[in-house]
């Protein structure tokens, strides 16, 4: 790999952006190691985010249950995603799976569906539809829609439940839905502002995209991500709740008990 840029969690010291050399999952990746409140950093092999992982190898699964003692896989996708490639819980007998829709209907681009993607697909080359607009549209409905507001409050109440082991959570890429409660785990963890967007940009260095670079694919906007999206969610949360805390708090249900306790659980 060509020598890179740090960016502000490298630089921070989590080191290859927390990434696991899995052989079927090129995007997950331990958020152990980020820095985060009062000087602590959270605890590695505990906090897991990933892309679905139908792809994963044998030898994947068992390093999962074995190596990270994997307990509990949230489950972001839509049925007709979860159909499509079902997680393959048979091969991690010591976890369990709870499944958290963050929207049941159409989402055009963030959804994977073969359906899904085909459609975005037409309409882009039909110059229909503007692919960065389209993300910067979605973003906020992944965390103000009823929708959202229960995948997102669920999936803090299934951590603080779960006090064993590791906890994985996905999508399909890894990418949006995942990366939004990325986001809003790792603030609540008092990860730095800075340090959290680097984490989610570091989607594009797994998969090895580059959206604004020259002569990119248009297709690459839609299989990575960018800060515009990040933050048209969290202006949206700004706007209706004056911040990510008051958001965690208010719409999630992560009180200020709630926080202590993931801290409490999650840093070192």
């Amino acid at each position: 790999m060509e020598e890179q840029e740090l960016d502000a969690a490298q630089a921070a010291g989590h080191t290859d952006n927390g990434r696991i050399g899995f052989e079927g999952l090129p995007n997950t990746r331990d958020l152990g190691g980020l820095p985060a409140a009062d000087g602590r950093r959270i605890a590695c092999r505990r906090l897991l985010r990933s892309g679905q992982l139908a792809s994963a190898t044998p030898a994947d699964l068992a390093r999962l249950g074995g190596e990270y003692g994997l307990r509990l896989v949230v489950d972001l996708r839509t049925d007709e995603e979860c159909a499509e490639k079902p997680d393959p819980m048979g091969e991690l007998p010591g976890a369990r799976l709870v499944r958290l829709p963050v929207f049941h209907g159409p989402a055009s681009g963030v959804s994977r569906s073969m359906q899904d993607m085909e459609r975005v697909a037409r309409q882009m080359m039909q110059g229909e539809v503007e692919p960065a607009q389209l993300f910067v549209t979605l973003y906020p409905h992944l965390v103000l829609d009823d929708d959202g507001i229960a995948a997102y409050s669920a999936f803090f109440r299934e951590i603080l439940d779960e006090r064993e082991g590791s906890v994985l959570w996905h999508c399909s890429a890894g990418k949006d839905r995942c990366g939004m409660a990325s986001v809003l785990l790792e603030a609540a963890l008092g990860v730095p502002e800075p340090v959290i967007e680097a984490d989610y940009l570091a989607t594009n260095r797994f998969y090895g995209i580059d959206p604004s670079a020259e002569g990119a694919d248009p297709m690459d906007v839609l299989n990575g991500v960018d800060l515009r999206f990040l933050h048209a969610a969290t202006a949206a949360i700004e706007g209706a709740y004056g911040g990510i805390g008051a958001y965690l708090s208010e719409a999630l249900g992560v009180d200020g008990d709630a926080v202590a306790e993931l801290r409490a659980r999650y840093l070192v």
